[in-house]
Formats: structure tokens, sequence, C-alpha cells
């Protein structure tokens, strides 16, 4: 059985979908922290379990009987390597034979302020004998095009990383990845740097929003203060924001920028390009 950890958010249920094309939904457990906001869920035909990064008996209970695992990185900065240790120790205690943890690009070198704790988890996971995949996923396209219906709405994209590149790709591409390590064999304990196929600047996404939109969305470059002030305005919690900012910093430094095709490889098809994000997240 394959257990997805997180099942319920964004990157877990893309997941739990392309599984469900490979595998029976009966070697599948969605593993969540509150069962009844996952309904839907246990309507695919995959098992239900409650399992809470802060609930160590519960991530036991919910490894039952599992083979692998794949753990979704937690969503709190400074609480994910406590909550990460946590699912680690529970698998292996489950005898789980194989964990794959969705990381970030080049987390050994990334001057981000989240690479710190993804880089203890995976020496955390490489220490505890179990064989592991280390999924060192890059920015997600999506946390630049949710931003578009209110860039169309007012003319303009705002940001801070000046000319910095994003090797992004969109969830779906990064779901894709972590289905391909849980059912195919020759991953254990190999790290994959994964980043989209073409990297663009937020003048090159600016560009793309006019052509999809036929009418000139320009990009704001703004001070990170400014942004902040901005992005607060929005409602957006400090948290987040201390995030955008982080990674508009990093871009700037080359951090979020790749020319690796691991991911392509690994899913055998081009990433999702920017004209097709962009199309979603602007439909006609």
């Amino acid at each position: 059985m394959i257990a997805v950890t997180g099942a319920n958010g964004q990157l877990g249920r893309l997941v739990i979908n392309q599984l469900l094309e490979q595998v029976s939904p009966d070697q599948v457990v969605a593993a969540v922290r509150d069962p009844e906001n996952a309904t839907d869920l246990r309507a695919l035909g995959v098992e239900l379990r409650q399992a809470d990064y802060d609930d160590p008996a519960s991530l036991r209970k919910a490894f039952e009987g599992v083979e692998k695992v794949l753990l979704i990185s937690s969503t709190v900065p400074g609480q994910r390597l406590r909550q990460h240790k946590a699912v680690i120790d529970a698998a292996r205690d489950a005898g789980v034979k194989l964990i794959a943890y969705t990381s970030m690009l080049r987390a050994d070198s990334s001057r981000s302020v989240l690479a710190a704790e993804h880089l203890a988890t995976e020496n955390y996971l490489v220490a505890s004998g179990v064989d592991h995949v280390l999924l060192r996923n890059g920015w997600y396209i999506e946390n630049h095009t949710a931003a578009l219906p209110m860039a169309a709405e007012h003319g303009a994209l705002m940001a801070s990383s000046g000319s910095g590149r994003f090797a992004s790709a969109a969830r779906a591409d990064y779901a894709a990845a972590a289905v391909a390590v849980l059912t195919q064999a020759g991953h254990a304990n190999k790290t994959y740097e994964l980043a989209g196929d073409t990297a663009f600047t937020l003048d090159d996404l600016a560009t793309a929003v006019s052509a999809r939109l036929n009418r000139e969305i320009a990009y704001r470059d703004l001070s990170p203060t400014e942004y902040e002030a901005a992005l607060l305005g929005m409602g957006l919690p400090q948290m987040i924001v201390d995030v955008i900012i982080d990674a508009d910093a990093v871009a700037l430094k080359g951090d979020l920028d790749s020319s690796s095709r691991e991911l392509s490889t690994l899913i055998g098809r081009p990433t999702t390009t920017l004209a097709e994000a962009v199309r979603s997240a602007l439909p006609a």
C-alpha cells in the first residue's frame, strides 16, 4: 500500500488522483489530519486514515500495513522539522520500506529561509535507515498564476523579483514525479532536482498575460518593503508574505532558476509551459 500524507492539500489531491491512474484504490491510503474534511477522497475508493503531524500515535496507526509513504512537507515554517521527524519515526516504526519527501530545489545550497528545515529533514530521513527519495521541488508556477485575475483587473503584475528567473513547474508536474517514484522501481536513495523546462522572469509572465488578454499588462517591480506592504494590504498573513518576499529575493540571486531536466525525464513529458499555466489561470 502507498500512503500520501497531507492528502487533502492541493498537491496531495493531485497525487491521489494520479496514483489512481496507476494502482487500484484499495492500494492507496489518503492520510489527512481531519477525515471529516476529506470525504470526497473516500468517494474515490481510497482508504481514508487520520494522520496528524502533531500526533505521533495517529501517524503510527495511519502507516500500519503501508509499504511506501509520500511525506508532503508541512506548511508552517519553524514547525516543519519537528513534524517531519514525527512522520519519519512513525513510518520507520511501522515497517515502511520507502519514504519519498517533497523538499525544495537545491535544499543543500539554497539561500531561501525555507531551505534549512528542508535540508535538516533530508538529513534526518537519510539517517533513519529507511530507503528514501528526495524530491527537491522547484517553485510552483501557481504561486504566480494565482494572482493573475487580480493583475488582469488592475492592469499590472506586482513583485520584487526584478529580472530573477523562476524555473517553475505546475503542481500537477510535481505530483506526477511523486507518482513515478512511488510506482516505479529504481528510485530508492536518489535525489532529484525538479524544475520546469523553461525558466521565466516576471516580465515574461506579464507578456504572456498580455497575449492572453489581448491588452497590455505591465510588470511593476517594487522594492521588497513596498511589495510587503502591498501584500499585507491585500489581507495576506505575515507568514505567507515573508515567504513570498524571500522567494523574490533569492530569485534575484538565481536560486529559483535551474537547467535541470530531471522533472520532465521522470514524468516522461515536457513540463507545463508558461502559456499553458496562464491559460488555465485566465480561462476564456
